[in-house]
């Protein structure tokens, strides 16, 4: 796990309905996401936000990576 990415996502109860943001911005690590997985290359995401920063969408990888990490439990 990097923590020094994952540093860069912040969680603020009045932004973004409380969402994971990427670094106290109104930018949700979703939105980046979506983004990416709309076909978006990571040089457009930095030209249409140019607040965002390399490590911005790495983080948000990460994160979201983190996130999905866990165990499964089964019940056969």
């Amino acid at each position: 796990m990097n923590t020094e990415l994952l540093s860069r996502i912040t969680v603020e109860p009045g932004k973004c309905g409380g969402k994971p943001c990427i670094r106290g911005k109104r930018m949700r690590v979703t939105d980046v996401l979506e983004l990416l997985g709309a076909g978006a290359s990571v040089e457009e995401i930095l030209r249409d936000y140019p607040f965002l920063e390399r490590d911005d969408i790495l983080a948000a990888i990460t994160y979201a990576a983190h996130q999905t990490d866990h165990v499964v439990l089964s019940t056969r």
